[in-house]
């Protein structure tokens, strides 16, 4: 796959959606005309894609092409929670996207705080909300079509590094390091620090505190935090690092985030 070909489109997002579904939510059968992409973080779902089943869960990534006939319904017992995104692509809608129907445990932590990211601005909805928002959908498709790339066109993961990025994404606040996730899935630090940076493109550090820092940038925008009371909720005891490591992420300070809320 060569991502230059994707370099040209232009998303025309119509509806976002934080679907958190009732026991009995369901899409009905129906052929789209648009691209759906949907991240599964809760819950569980069967979906049908010309007349296909497949069975999604929490970290699994859903995509249905323009063309395809698609139905869906939630499991009673374990309503899923979702963010759905419906739109079309300029200049062709009929380029389709080098992701699978469902790609089990595969959803970046970085793409889940843009996809918060654009939550807020989605729902917020202040004067220019387009751009921003469609220049972080745009950041969302990058982040997926380079990992398709870099994996050969597939975006498979290491089930014991899906495991490991869960454990961080749910733990990032504590004080991890390689021993502990290498604990976790039954490995030598070593090899799961080269296992982790093969599978993210990232040093285990360095998917830590990308974490860290997206979960404090969403925190400081919320307001009704200091900086530092920010800094020591996602892990961090000192202040001055925390500003160094969040700068060096995001190339502007925590405070000036602050500032703007």
């Amino acid at each position: 796959m060569d991502i230059s070909a994707y370099a040209d489109i232009v998303p025309d997002i119509f509806l976002f959606v934080d679907r958190r579904s009732f026991p009995d939510w369901e899409i009905i059968r129906q052929e789209i005309n648009f691209h759906d992409l949907t991240f599964i973080v809760g819950g569980k779902a069967d979906y049908y894609v010309n007349g296909k089943k497949y069975t999604a869960e929490k970290g699994d990534l859903i995509y249905v092409p323009p063309g395809s006939i698609r139905e869906a319904n939630t499991y009673k017992e374990n309503p899923m929670h979702s963010y759905a995104f419906n739109f079309w692509l300029s200049p062709s809608n009929d380029l389709h996207l080098p992701f699978q129907t469902v790609t089990r445990s595969f959803v970046p932590v970085e793409v889940i705080g843009y996809v918060k990211e654009f939550a807020q601005v989605w729902m917020t909805k202040q004067r220019g909300y387009e751009i921003q928002a469609r220049g972080l959908f745009l950041l969302i498709l990058h982040r997926l079509l380079s990992v398709a790339l870099l994996r050969g066109g597939s975006v498979q993961t290491d089930d014991r590094i899906a495991k490991v990025r869960a454990y961080i994404a749910e733990h990032y606040m504590d004080n991890l390091n390689l021993d502990t996730v290498a604990s976790l899935v039954g490995l030598h630090p070593v090899y799961i620090s080269k296992l982790f940076k093969q599978d993210t493109n990232y040093s285990f550090k360095q998917f830590l505190n990308l974490i860290r820092v997206n979960n404090a940038e969403m925190m400081l925008k919320a307001g009704g935090f200091t900086v530092s009371e920010v800094a020591e909720r996602c892990g961090y005891d000192d202040i001055s690092y925390f500003s160094n490591v969040f700068k060096s992420v995001k190339g502007y300070s925590p405070s000036t985030v602050l500032k703007k809320v």
